[in-house]
């Protein structure tokens, strides 16, 4: 490779990382490379904090999201863990059947956008992830819109780009280990 065109991949690795840096940064910042939406607003943290790992933090401030990307045949997305069981991390029962549901059922909650106002109800998804897939029933919203109260589990609003999904899908992908808690994914309507 002549010099020139040497400095001309380096200028364009330059530019892509100045454009993305996302491509270079962490799990909370890859969430946001797969977002094609803006935010719609922002949310406070209460001004006493909800002692959890994952509760809002008093003063924070969280975005919020009306919108997903686009669905297509392999909407990227972030894979989140969900505890569906009473008493479980993800606060009351499912809004799609007002139930709980077992740890062993292949069940999601889609992103405020992704749910599109519960016409994904009961349908199922197919998630791909290590030359894998799975399909899971959609039973609740991850609320992009609201958080930080005890209807949300003191938690912050959800990514606009989230499958919030039971521990069977993990299992059934066979994600383990470390792996487990935020991974990226594609999904698509079954």
């Amino acid at each position: 490779m002549t010099s020139t065109a040497s400095l001309l991949v380096l200028a364009l690795a330059g530019i892509l990382l100045v454009t993305f840096p996302s491509l270079c940064a962490g799990t909370i910042a890859a969430h946001h490379l797969f977002a094609k939406c803006r935010p719609s607003g922002s949310l406070e943290g209460p001004s006493t904090g909800h002692i959890c790992g994952e509760c809002c933090k008093p003063g924070h401030v969280y975005p919020k999201y009306q919108c997903s990307p686009p669905v297509t045949r392999n909407t990227r997305a972030v894979m989140t863990l969900n505890n569906f069981e009473e008493g479980g991390d993800g606060g009351g029962p499912s809004e799609c059947d007002n139930k709980y549901h077992l740890n062993t059922e292949h069940v999601v909650a889609l992103s405020t956008g992704w749910y599109a106002k519960g016409k994904r109800c009961g349908k199922n998804i197919r998630i791909s992830a290590k030359d894998r897939s799975v399909l899971a029933k959609v039973v609740d919203e991850c609320d992009s819109l609201h958080g930080c109260d005890k209807p949300h589990a003191f938690q912050p609003p959800c990514e606009p780009n989230i499958v919030d999904a039971s521990q069977s899908v993990w299992d059934a992908l066979d994600i383990t280990g470390d792996d487990v808690g935020d991974y990226p994914i594609t999904w698509s309507d079954a």
